[in-house]
């Protein structure tokens, strides 16, 4: 019970990784917001864990605006912040990654993070506490071929959280981040290019410890990064990797 008494935000919540930290947390003892784009699927987690589900697109600032109001209706101030929600493009050269699609990465991936920093933070500085959390990647660490963009948004999100830490430290939040390698999660197929036998031996061979992440591992690490049992710790980007990045 780490996280007894707290209240959390999970961004991307409905599934994988998010799920899986949603999971974790109200185990751990935490009232959690289930957030997500897909509002069934948030709402059929929040069901299964006791949670409150809200509909949220993190890249739509009228829409984080609205996460925030509702989270601080059903709890009032959030004690953490989970930024999980992700995607990527398809598995292709550099120049062949469409405009929109680089766009949405980036909107997805890096411009939420300032969003839910300008909607939750300011609440945080006032109160002189808070905990946040970014899903980033070990592709922002050791980038692969053919996923040049979505690298570049972990690895600014890298970046983001030792900045955010810096300035945040002063007023007693903290801020790290997770680095996932691929896992059990919808976007296994997107980053393989296609989900078969063939191309999981591929990825698994890069893997010393010859898995994937799964949600129960990001769920375990985030409790301890968000409990009082880290509180020392601000700034790190945490690889969840199993050995991937060695």
């Amino acid at each position: 019970m780490r996280l007894d008494g707290k209240t959390a935000i999970v961004t991307g919540g409905g599934s994988g990784f998010g799920a899986g930290i949603a999971r974790r947390f109200v185990e751990e003892g935490a009232r959690v917001v289930v957030a997500d784009i897909n509002a069934e699927a948030a709402r059929q987690v929040a069901d299964e864990i006791g949670g409150d589900p809200v509909q949220v697109d993190v890249g739509a600032a009228d829409s984080v605006a609205r996460l925030a109001a509702e989270a601080k209706a059903i709890f009032g101030l959030a004690d953490i912040l989970v930024n999980n929600a992700g995607i990527t493009h398809l598995p292709k050269p550099m120049e062949e990654v469409t405009e929109e699609e680089f766009d949405r990465v980036l909107t997805v991936n890096a411009k939420s993070v300032y969003l839910t920093a300008r909607a939750f933070v300011p609440a945080m500085k006032a109160r002189g506490s808070g905990i946040i959390l970014n899903i980033a990647s070990t592709a922002g660490v050791s980038p692969r071929p053919n996923l040049n963009w979505y690298n570049a948004s972990k690895g600014w999100m890298i970046t983001a959280t030792k900045a955010m830490a810096v300035e945040l430290a002063p007023h007693g939040v903290r801020v790290n981040a997770l680095n996932p390698v691929a896992g059990e999660t919808p976007l296994l197929a997107s980053f393989m290019g296609e989900d078969t036998p063939e191309m999981r031996a591929k990825f698994l061979a890069t893997i010393p410890l010859g898995r994937f992440s799964t949600p129960r591992d990001l769920g375990a690490a985030a409790a301890f990064l968000c409990s009082d049992d880290a509180d020392m710790i601000t700034g790190v980007a945490m690889e969840v990797d199993g050995g991937r990045c060695i």
